[in-house]
């Protein structure tokens, strides 16, 4: 899954800086639809990144069944925290 295609899925542009705050929920709602149907654990796992980004994704616990899933989900939440901190000063 690339960010691109994603982004094209649930917001239907590449470009969120014009996309209606309605669009932008029915979109992140759409997507955890989809969260709560794919069965891929790669798939799942995008999903619930992209989600993540979004502040809109369910608890690791809920959204993973198995406990490497869930630890990766974690590590991912770690480099995004430690990538946000990189341009303070």
């Amino acid at each position: 899954m690339q960010l691109d295609d994603l982004l094209q899925r649930y917001f239907a542009t590449n470009d969120l800086s014009g996309v209606a705050p309605d669009t932008l929920a029915a979109g992140i709602e759409h997507c955890r639809v989809d969260l709560g149907l794919e069965k891929d654990r790669g798939k799942r796992f995008a999903l619930w990144s992209f989600l993540h980004m979004f502040g809109s994704a369910p608890d690791r616990d809920v959204a993973f069944e198995n406990e490497e899933d869930r630890e990766a989900a974690r590590n991912f939440m770690d480099l995004l925290a430690a990538s946000e901190g990189e341009g303070e000063a």
